[in-house]
């Protein structure tokens, strides 16, 4: 509470002062009160300013006053961020300190203090804060930094602004540096209160100096340091000094015709630099000038070549620029000394000896003129007059005429006019002429074949005109007879006139003529001429004739016709003899009345008739014309033109043979004249179409082409052929040959054993070759498969193979192979079945099958028997008929091709109703057989028997044995063997446990053994095998060869001889088993023995056999039990045991069928597990092929020449093999495409 009465007496306090002040002036007069007062300050607009106010009481409340305006007393000066309070109050020190000063700090200021106990109240005198603004723009028109191009001369103004300054600013203009006097300067209000803007204007008059130079403009203001500027370059314009043209010679505008003149123009000065051009006589020349703007230098080069036109020309350089008042010009006129371009003299220098020669010589325009001198060879002539007139270019011409006499010995000396003057001392200008005196030649003669020899035809003959002397050179021509000789034109090969140029030796001229003799020459006069001289010699020729002809007294000609040809020879040299002949066949012909004959010769004619027939077309009738004395002979011949109908050649062919699906071309062999217009085939009735169709077409000569040929396409092709003079007919016949399809092949095909049978082939094939069919038998490999005893017949389309007296081993699968030639051959495969009566198989008188006869146990007794056709099983106990209907009794009969299964179940087996002999009868149409079989209760084991060694080593030996009855559990076997002189028995157990063969290991070299064999099951041992005989084996020694098995038998490693002895651990080991087993044995033996029995019989009646194999040689298994057909296939194992448990007659379930394919025959079959205990009379079962190779009986043949897979999904009858015809075969097979889908021939 204290505190706030304390503040608002404060305030109280200081509104009472504040009013007092306001209300109470201080007189000025009177600074009492004041240590330092404030005075007038001037700063610069962003400076920092500060007016001092010194109190002399302390106490007292101070504040500024700025136009009035209280500031209060707070040192912050609150709405005043740059306005505080400086200084130490309690020495009275309140100065007031501006930041950053700016125009609205320009005002009044006054330091007030209140009253106080120390003191009155107070009032500082006023004084005025002034702010100075430097201007801040200055702005130049022309624009500032830019280029101004003024015209030396002329006056120009430029003007400068700046404003917004305090005080108002002073502008001056510089031009080059120097001051301009003629301004005219404005000062107005700028944008604020208390701102100043200036604008000045000044005159400015360029000159020629001032190029390049500054125009500046200054702004200065007290409140700048510098003055500002602003400035633009002056491109002043100025006219160029005047052109100086330098010459290259003392004497100015001298110059000689041909010289290179260079003449270089300079213009200095100018802005810009000068333009230059030459002219001459007005006309410029050249416009071509270079500047170099250091030196202020334009140059222009003129290079020209003087000719005499030139003379009298000036030549002038211009020079100027865009701101000249007129062109400058320096000129120079040329002065050209030429000499006479030519001299010509007129006027023949040829000329006949003796006589005179007249000659002009007359020079070209020359500056200054030349004098003309005459000369002959050395010796100069006078002569007859000069002559001067005035020529072009200011120059002048000359002229001098001269006469003389020609003389003899002047001939070829060089005739001159030279031509000279003072003014070309080192130049000499002349015509020279050869001096032609004309005089005849003195000789002329030919050298050459002496006249009257003979010369013959074709030879070559060189002729040689001579002379002697002449000017000018004589020509020499040749003449034949009154015509000019000359040499023919190129084309013209080969050349018979080869005439030479004239040819000069000395005074001697010669010119050859080489000629290749011919008929015109004979009796020929040969001339050479020279001027009035000529020479001559004639010639003899021989020739043969030159032109043999024969004309006919027809030009139509047909068969039967007479025709009269007549043979002229023309001219001949000597006579010739004419003969005729037709192609080879001398002709008797008659004189004729002969022609005149050129060249001097002899003429000759005969004449021959003919009577035409059509093989006279085309030959030729030869007439020769021969020369004895020549031993030459020309020929001419007529070609007879015969017309006549068409005919078929002896060579025509009338049968063409075609492979199906290939071409076949119908060749035509026809003659006529003319050539048939038209060739129309036939095939059935029915036309072929002439412009072709999808599979045949009719070529030029008549030929017929098909392709993709069918055998629809075979049989009879007539052709007709037609021309102007007749028609003809011919018959081609079309042997379409196609790869064999086998039509018919009975499968199977049965008989009897012992009987005879035909394995027929049919099949469709062209062409039917005699040994085109073959037979293979299909089988395995090792097999036989020889056909020797069998007899291969074939007639026509039909293939036999005869099987005589047929045994079981013939049985299986054949294959018919026909191959005709055409590819692919036909493959066929057919089974034969041969059929015999029923064979059981037994392998002992007496076969056991154990089961428990407690009534909860089931057995199966299994019969198997061979036979053909199928078999029905009967079965009896003890002799009485088995009553099937009995539900304890139930029949499965199963049909594998040949073998045939019969499985009898017996379920709930009693001992009192079911131990007793069973009895299997298998039956056909053929016979009957039987076998016996003996339910008996579980045992122990048979004894084994046949117990052997097969093997033997140092130190092992192998064993093979047949097993015993196995009582109906599994069996095991055990070796029991000693080493003679070794106390004891050594035991070593088969592994496998059922194995029937087995390597004893561990033995010692060279030592002696006995061995014995037992079988045990879960119900005891059986006795030793063989009824305990034994088999001794002595073991080789080291050095003694092995023998070895055929086969790997189960073994145990062996047992060196540096390990522990054998016998005495097996005694160790035996003691302490019998030892700490004896206690439970017995008591525990009999509690589980049945229960062992029961899981034995359990075990093996659902597991069944995987080693009892049985090999199937038919593809067919039927199972009657269920009343359903199947397919299956088997194997065989190579070991099967005498007896059968129950286990072995446990069958899996009914065969499946499966799909099978033979691409490759019947090698390729595999087999599969069956649960038929097999490998019984094997021999007969190989004779059969193997269980996949073949579909169900009486399938239907598959008739594909390239498919050899049975067919599986179709089952029709045997007879319908023979129903099949061409259109039942697969029509997705290309051979069996309809004829008329094929493509038409019509």
């Amino acid at each position: 509470m204290a505190l706030q009465t304390r503040i608002k007496a404060a305030l109280l306090l200081l509104g009472l002062l504040t009013t007092g002040l306001t209300q109470v002036p201080i007189p000025a007069s009177a600074p009492r009160g004041f240590w330092a007062l404030p005075e007038n300050l001037t700063a610069v607009e962003g400076s920092v300013a500060e007016l001092q106010c010194g109190v002399r009481a302390p106490g007292s409340a101070v504040q500024w006053a700025k136009d009035g305006l209280l500031l209060g007393p707070d040192p912050r000066i609150p709405s005043f961020p740059r306005y505080r309070l400086e200084g130490d109050p309690a020495k009275g020190e309140f100065h007031l300190h501006i930041e950053a000063c700016d125009l609205s700090d320009d005002a009044e200021y006054e330091c007030q203090v209140g009253r106080s106990e120390t003191g009155p109240e107070l009032v500082s005198p006023r004084v005025i804060l002034s702010i100075l603004v430097p201007p801040k723009v200055l702005q130049m028109t022309p624009e500032a930094g830019s280029t101004v191009t003024w015209v030396a001369g002329q006056e120009y103004t430029a003007s400068c602004v700046s404003g917004d300054a305090k005080p108002a600013p002073d502008i001056t203009f510089l031009l080059s540096g120097q001051a301009i006097s003629s301004i005219s300067a404005n000062v107005n209000e700028g944008s604020q209160q208390k701102l100043f803007t200036t604008e000045a204007t000044a005159r400015v008059t360029p000159q020629s100096s001032d190029n390049g130079q500054l125009l500046v403009c200054e702004g200065s203001s007290p409140a700048l340091d510098t003055p500002i500027k602003a400035s633009v370059t002056m491109n002043v314009l100025f006219p160029p000094g005047p052109p100086v043209i330098e010459w290259p010679g003392l004497d100015e505008g001298q110059v000689r015709a041909g010289q290179s003149l260079e003449l270089l123009c300079t213009a200095r000065g100018g802005n810009p630099l000068a333009t230059l051009q030459w002219l001459k006589n007005g006309q410029p020349v050249s416009t071509a000038w270079g500047t170099e703007h250091a030196q202020a230098v334009a140059r222009s080069l003129l290079a020209m070549i003087v000719r005499p036109e030139d003379h009298g020309a000036r030549l002038s350089c211009e020079a100027y620029n865009s701101v000249s008042p007129g062109i400058q010009e320096h000129g120079v006129t040329l002065q050209v000394t030429f000499p006479p371009s030519a001299i010509t003299i007129l006027g023949s220098v040829s000329q006949s000896e003796n006589k005179n020669v007249t000659l002009s010589c007359i020079t070209k325009s020359s500056r200054p003129r030349v004098l003309l001198r005459w000369w002959l060879g050395w010796r100069q002539l006078q002569p007859s007059e000069e002559t001067v007139m005035d020529g072009l270019h200011g120059g002048h011409i000359s002229m001098s005429n001269l006469t003389f006499l020609a003389r003899r010995e002047d001939n070829g000396l060089t005739l001159t006019c030279e031509a000279f003057s003072e003014a070309f001392t080192k130049e000499t200008f002349k015509k020279s002429l050869t001096l032609n005196v004309k005089y005849p030649a003195q000789k002329l003669w030919i050298e050459g074949p002496p006249e009257g020899q003979r010369l013959r035809a074709g030879n070559r003959v060189r002729l040689v005109c001579l002379a002697i002397g002449g000017n000018p050179d004589p020509s020499l021509t040749w003449y034949k007879d009154s015509r000019t000789v000359t040499e023919p034109r190129p084309p013209q090969e080969p050349r018979r006139v080869q005439l030479g140029s004239v040819e000069k030796s000395g005074s001697i001229f010669s010119r050859e003529l080489v000629l290749i003799t011919g008929p015109s020459d004979n009796q020929a006069k040969f001339t050479c001429k020279a001027g009035q001289l000529s020479a001559s010699t004639q010639l003899v020729v021989q020739f043969p004739p030159t032109n043999v002809t024969i004309l006919a007294n027809a030009s139509t000609l047909r068969p039967g016709d007479a025709l009269n040809l007549t043979c002229f020879s023309v001219s001949s040299n000597p006579p010739v003899n004419l003969s005729w002949d037709k192609e080879g066949e001398r002709l008797e012909g008659v004189a004729a009345q002969p022609r005149r004959a050129p060249f001097k010769g002899s003429a000759a004619a005969r004449s021959v008739l003919l009577r035409l027939s059509s093989r006279d077309h085309g030959h030729r009738v030869t007439c020769s014309a021969h020369s004895t004395e020549l031993r030459e002979t020309v020929s001419a011949f007529y070609r007879l033109n015969v017309l006549y109908p068409p005919e078929f050649l002896g060579e025509q062919v009338l049968v063409v043979t075609a492979v199906e699906q290939g071409e076949a071309l119908l060749p035509v062999s026809v003659s006529a004249n003319p050539a048939p217009e038209a060739f129309n085939w036939t095939f059935r009735g029915y036309r072929l179409s002439p412009v072709g169709g999808p599979r045949h077409r009719i070529l030029s000569g008549g030929a017929l082409q098909l392709w993709n040929v069918t055998r629809a396409d075979d049989g009879l092709y007539q052709l007709h052929c037609q021309n102007s003079e007749g028609t003809a007919e011919a018959l081609v016949r079309l042997d379409v040959h196609y790869a064999p399809i086998i039509r018919a092949l009975q499968d199977p095909t049965e008989v009897n054993v012992g009987d005879s049978v035909d394995i027929v082939c049919t099949v469709d094939a062209n062409p039917i070759l005699p040994g085109m069919f073959n037979w293979e038998r299909l089988g395995e490999e090792g097999e036989d498969q020889s056909l020797d005893d069998m007899e291969k017949m074939s007639k026509g389309s039909t293939g036999r193979l005869r099987i005589h007296h047929a045994k079981l081993t013939q049985a299986g699968a054949y294959q018919c192979i026909v191959d005709n030639g055409v590819a692919p051959p036909a493959r066929g495969l057919v089974r034969l079945v041969v059929r015999f009566a029923p064979h059981v198989e037994h392998p002992t008188p007496l076969t056991k099958v154990a089961a428990a006869g407690d009534s909860t146990s089931s057995a199966t007794l299994h019969c198997r028997a061979r036979g053909v056709p199928n078999i029905v099983f009967t079965w009896t106990k003890n002799g009485v008929p088995l009553d099937l209907q009995d539900p304890r009794y139930t029949e499965h009969t199963y049909h594998q091709g040949g073998v045939h299964s019969s499985l009898l179940t017996i379920v709930n087996v009693s001992a009192a109703q079911d131990y007793a002999l069973f009895t299997c009868t298998a039956t056909n149409p053929l016979g009957s057989d039987h076998t016996n079989i003996q339910l008996v209760s579980i045992s122990r084991p048979d004894p084994p028997s046949g117990l052997k060694a097969v093997s033997m080593t140092p130190y092992s030996v192998g064993l093979e044995w047949k097993p015993g009855f196995d009582g109906g559990l599994p069996q095991r076997f055990q070796i029991r063997y000693e080493a003679l002189g070794t106390p004891g028995f050594l035991y070593m157990d088969v592994l496998p446990p059922q194995a029937t063969t087995f390597t004893l290991t561990g033995l010692q070299p060279s030592t002696r053994y006995r061995v014995w064999l037992l079988a045990s099951n879960a119900l005891g041992d059986s006795g030793l095998a063989d009824k305990g005989s034994q088999i001794s084996i002595t073991t080789p020694g080291l050095d003694q060869p092995s023998r070895e098995p055929d086969y790997q038998l189960p073994t145990e490693q062996p047992v060196g001889p540096s390990e522990m002895p054998l016998l005495p651990v097996l005694l160790a080991v035996g003691g302490l088993l019998l030892l700490s087993n004896a206690s439970c044995v017995g008591g525990f033996l009999w509690q589980r023995r049945l229960k062992h029995l029961a899981e034995g019989i359990s075990e093996k009646t659902e597991t069944g056999s995987e080693e009892d194999r049985v090999r199937n040689e038919y593809e067919e298994s039927q199972w009657t039990g269920d009343r359903d057909t199947r397919s299956s296939t088997v194997s065989t194992t190579d070991v099967e045991p005498y007896y059968h448990s129950m286990r072995d007659f446990s069958p899996q379930l009914p065969p499946m069928m499966e799909e099978v394919s033979y691409p490759r025959g019947l090698r390729a079959i595999e087999e599969e597990n069956m649960a038929f205990p097999g490998h019984l009379y094997d021999e007969v079962e190989r004779v059969y092929a193997p269980s996949q190779a073949w579909g169900p009986l009486y399938d239907e043949v598959q008739m594909d020449s390239c498919d050899f897979r049975w067919p599986e999904d179709r089952y029709e009858d045997a007879r319908g093999i023979y129903d099949q015809v061409a259109g039942d075969l697969d029509p997705m097979e290309p051979d069996a495409i309809p004829f008329e889908l094929r493509g038409h021939l019509v």
